[in-house]
């Protein structure tokens, strides 16, 4: 066995000329509660227990070594460490029995399976007491004292005693290593932690291991692999440990035959680090959460810098950039992580900061050619040129000496930014296979990044459509007050199908809609619009409700075979005091009486939702009274897992029936009562009307025979009751129109009767009704032309116009407004 160039051994006291070789050496942090909080990957392997079951378990139950002591009394040769020669037992400070660090030699059974695994392995092992006010309490290093044997060309366990123990620091030149190299191995423990960890080991002793008791070699983590001949120099590997001989890595240390071992060890190294970070990455499709994520996974295992810089169109959800990044193209610094001292590099660096980064710079170059770019260590020279790129900061402290790693976030071949690492001056230097490492690192990153994008981008279209959908509600209709929330859901893909509406029939009603479409996502929302323009359209046309719901139906199952939607449809009369109601699979509504305050549930027929297809829906009529309440939700107000929607339903009743100072006040109310239950993750819609009516005194009628002479009498009629309104300044616009339109029905009805009304709400609404089911239109009309000009007139001077059909007959109507509201 070839141990090593004794030149590159200094000598020291206590120091053999013989090097120890290189084997994995396992770290594990254990808490006050005698539990793992940190596992390493040399852990995994030597105990064959992976991170995510280790961390928490009880250290006895996964340290087999305490029982290895009582399973073999005599242990692998080499004895005890402590200078007594008892023997200690590391389930002692696996308890919390000593105060002191106890080193020792085992055999233990390891829980690995694995093809050609042996039964049992010798090792050796240092415990270190923790004390401060980070909840560690032990550190533990353990080593395979089988391969420490091969390593130095002894198979016979009889050949060489290897015993651990403790030296001071200051005993041994290489004892400065461990300072610098065992925070980066500590598996997920920040700098403050690993930093106290490392005084304390200082100050209780260095492991050390001797051989033959002629040789004292100290433990040293290890963060690369040796140089073949000809080869450049493997790259870091995040969290290895290893014994090493002397005060630096020496590649004649290692023998021949286990350099492969050690280069493959290197590989696997870096695949479970980019493992681990696949895992912790990726985990929420919020793209703040994700650039969190992305950044902090490569601090401190990989570096201890780390920024991430985002194109502004991937940042705000748009959609995806367009072409490659220039000169011109604004970065915004979305995220920094780093293991320096708190606030470093918040002012020279700040979060939030957008600007273009000038040519001539590293980070230009990543950005454009998207390559990763490599600066092995960043010189005086080059810190002062990147620097006098940035105007007003001075990044040279922060850069100089660092090395320096700049990997471009990529999705479809397109650069969506790039990340910035860096490591100290006082750790390995990045090279080529960490450019490949952080190339990959970066490839995932940009994966999940556009991810998150996308959904962003998905979400931002659909809360625009959907915000499009949406009515912007009157909060007063013709003889109704009307009041309405919307909530969206709070789990992904949250927009959704729910909405309302209020629509305005002719004759002073008003229709009152909402709607469930099921599921989530664009696609719903997308749907809801089609569902929703389908009953305007059928409500203006005068559709009876259950006929609406009816065609609307027939529209969802020519759609397509996923269109499914509950809706409630009711159309309020304020003028005879009724609603008429028809429902689709949708919760009932309340009815409050304003009478007594009490409320219910509208018993109605069920039917089967929009888009089932071959079931009936039935229309019901309700009496109602001035200044009761109809309150009409979706399913996500009512509803929560795990709890019957009768209580949800009960629940709505009783917050429905509280009072209220006015409609909005009490919408709050009901959401407040029923957001109280928890666990709401549908979106919600909401609408309640205040059924005021219409009193009889406000509406006058009249029947007029289809002959010139009513033209007019009709003005006469409408002359009169206007100034018994004490509404004389309408008298003039309204005679007028009332005159085209009833002039029309004489000159076009076949029946011996026409229809006037007239409607007194916060506008004047004027109805002439014929048995004439064509419609009318607005004609085009030339200057010599002595008729066609009438509905021109109408359209002009009214507040709104229309004309609906209903069987043989039709309406047309006008609406005047007052001179209150001009």
């Amino acid at each position: 066995m070839d141990r090593g160039d004794e030149r590159d051994a200094p000598a020291g006291r206590g120091f053999g000329d013989t090097a120890a070789g290189r084997v994995p050496l396992a770290v594990v942090v254990v808490d006050r509660a005698g539990l793992v909080s940190h596992w390493s990957s040399g852990a995994r392997r030597m105990f064959g227990v992976g991170r995510e079951e280790a961390v928490g378990r009880p250290a006895a139950d996964l340290l087999p070594v305490s029982g290895a002591l009582h399973d073999d009394p005599d242990g692998p040769r080499g004895g005890p460490a402590s200078p007594d020669g008892s023997g200690p037992a590391l389930e002692a400070s696996l308890d919390g029995l000593s105060g002191y660090p106890q080193a020792g030699c085992a055999r233990l059974r390891p829980h690995r399976e694995e093809p050609g695994a042996e039964d049992r392995i010798d090792v050796v092992w240092w415990a270190y007491p923790l004390v401060g006010p980070d909840p560690s309490r032990l550190l533990v290093l353990v080593a395979d004292a089988t391969r420490l044997r091969a390593e130095r060309g002894h198979d016979d366990p009889a050949a060489e005693r290897i015993t651990p123990g403790f030296a001071r620091h200051t005993e041994l030149p290489a004892a400065e290593d461990l300072e610098r190299r065992l925070p980066d191995i500590l598996p997920n423990m920040g700098p403050g932690p690993s930093a106290r960890i490392v005084s304390q080991v200082l100050e209780l002793g260095y492991p050390i291991l001797e051989f033959s008791r002629h040789e004292r070699v100290p433990v040293t983590p290890y963060w690369g692999v040796p140089r073949r001949p000809g080869r450049p120099a493997a790259a870091a590997v995040p969290e290895p440990a290893a014994v090493t001989a002397g005060h630096r890595p020496v590649a004649a240390a290692v023998p021949a035959g286990a350099e492969r071992d050690l280069e493959y060890a290197a590989v696997r190294e870096r695949l479970e680090f980019l493992n681990e970070v696949s895992s912790r990455i990726g985990s929420s499709l919020d793209l703040g959460e994700t650039i969190r994520e992305v950044t902090s996974a490569a601090v401190p295992r990989f570096a201890d810098f780390a920024g991430t810089h985002l194109r502004a169109a991937v940042l705000a959800g748009e959609g995806f950039p367009d072409g490659p990044p220039d000169a011109s193209t604004v970065m915004f610094r979305v995220w920094v992580e780093h293991n320096d001292e708190p606030g470093r590099w918040d002012d020279t660096v700040p979060v939030g900061e957008a600007f273009a980064f000038p040519e001539h710079t590293p980070f230009y170059k990543c950005m454009v050619t998207g390559e990763p770019v490599l600066v092995p260590r960043v010189t005086d020279e080059l810190s002062r040129r990147i620097s006098g790129e940035f105007e007003k900061r001075d990044l040279r402290p922060l850069i100089g000496g660092r090395s320096l790693l700049i990997v471009p976030l990529k999705a479809r071949n397109v650069v969506l930014g790039f990340m910035v690492l860096m490591r100290r001056p006082d750790r390995p230097q990045f090279d080529d296979m960490d450019r490949t490492t952080g190339a990959e690192l970066a490839a995932r990153a940009g994966l999940v990044l556009d991810n998150a994008r996308m959904y962003t981008y998905q979400e931002n279209v659909a809360d625009t459509l959907q915000d499009s959908m949406l009515p912007q509600i009157t909060p007063r209709m013709a003889g109704c007050d009307v009041a309405t929330r919307y909530l969206p859901g709070t789990r992904l893909g949250r927009i959704g199908g729910d909405w309302f509406d209020t629509i305005k029939l002719p004759g002073s009603r008003t229709a009152l809609v909402v709607g469930d479409v099921m599921g989530h996502g664009l696609n719903s929302a997308a749907m809801m619009g089609q569902l929703r323009t389908a009953v305007q359209t059928m409500a203006a046309m005068e559709t009876p409700p259950a006929q609406l719901l009816r065609n609307l139906d027939d529209l969802a199952r020519r759609l397509g075979d996923t269109y499914l939607a509950t809706c409630l449809y009711a159309v309020y009369d304020p003028i005879r005091g009724e609603l008429t109601l028809a429902n689709a699979g949708h919760i009932p509504p309340v009815l409050v009486r304003a009478e007594d305050g009490g409320s219910r549930l509208l018993d109605l027929p069920t039917g089967a939702p929009i888009g089932v297809g071959g079931v009936p829906f039935e229309a019901v009529r309700v009496r109602v009274a001035p200044g009761d309440r109809l309150v009409l939700c979706t399913d996500g107000l009512v509803e929560v897992r795990g709890s019957d929607i009768g209580e949800g339903l009960a629940a709505l009743c009783e917050s429905a029936a509280h009072p209220a100072a006015s409609m909005d006040d009490a919408c709050d109310t009901i959401i407040r009562a029923l957001n109280t239950r928890g666990g709401r993750k549908d979106d919600v819609a909401l609408l309640m009307a205040r059924l005021n009516g219409i009193p009889d005194d406000h509406v006058a009628e009249w029947h007029l025979a289809p002959a010139p002479g009513e033209v007019p009498r009709a003005r006469r009629l409408v002359r009169g009751q206007l100034l018994d309104w004490g509404l004389p300044e309408a008298v003039e616009t309204a005679e007028l129109l009332v005159s085209e339109v009833v002039t029309n029905a004489v000159l076009h009805a076949g029946s011996d009767r026409i229809g006037l009304r007239i409607v007194r709400t916060d506008a004047l609404l004027f109805e002439v009704t014929d048995d004439e089911p064509a419609l009318p239109a607005l004609l085009s009309t030339g200057p010599d032309d002595e008729s066609g000009r009438g509905l021109r007139v109408v359209s002009r001077l009214a507040r709104e116009w229309g004309a609906s059909a209903t069987g043989h007959r039709k309406t047309v109507w006008f609406e005047q407004a007052l001179t209150t509201d001009r």
